[in-house]
């Protein structure tokens, strides 16, 4: 990536390097005084871009974001594997209580998306553009439409 295309990533808020690092720096930090500092400035950039990851989230890599943080919420609660795809104005958040679902690796959420409740999601799971998911799903499956339905089963 060449620097030009660095600074349009930038300018639309699509390059989150600096927010990831603080992120992952807010994990290993110890006290409470210098995280609520970095949860602070986290909340205030995800803010500025739309979204809102919560502080007790966990998340095992960095998730692909393909349009960067805008519109996406998800619940201090949650857990989310590694190398998962997050589009655009996805939920993924708690229905009571303090349970939020689990994904897995690999999944692929496909854009205005809801996932609520405490469910798990399992590995390689695609959920279709707008699809609405308050149930358990299987590894390796594919998720559409309201109510949701399995339509491809590997």
């Amino acid at each position: 990536m060449n620097l030009r295309e660095r600074i349009m990533d930038y300018s639309h808020g699509n390059d989150l390097r600096l927010y990831w690092r603080l992120f992952r720096l807010r994990d290993r930090l110890r006290g409470r005084i210098l995280p609520d500092i970095l949860t602070f400035f986290l909340n205030r950039m995800a803010h500025k871009r739309g979204g809102y990851i919560g502080r007790g989230a966990v998340i095992a890599a960095v998730p692909s974001l393909p349009h960067g943080l805008h519109g996406i919420f998800i619940s201090r609660y949650a857990r989310i594997g590694a190398g998962c795809r997050i589009y655009q104005n996805v939920t993924i958040g708690q229905a009571g209580g303090l349970c939020a679902p689990q994904i897995g690796d690999g999944c692929l959420i496909g854009a205005g998306a809801v996932i609520v409740g405490d469910i798990r999601i399992g590995n390689h799971v695609k959920i279709g553009a707008g699809a609405v998911v308050s149930r358990d799903v299987p590894d390796y499956c594919t998720v559409v439409s309201q109510p949701p339905r399995i339509i491809v089963r590997e």
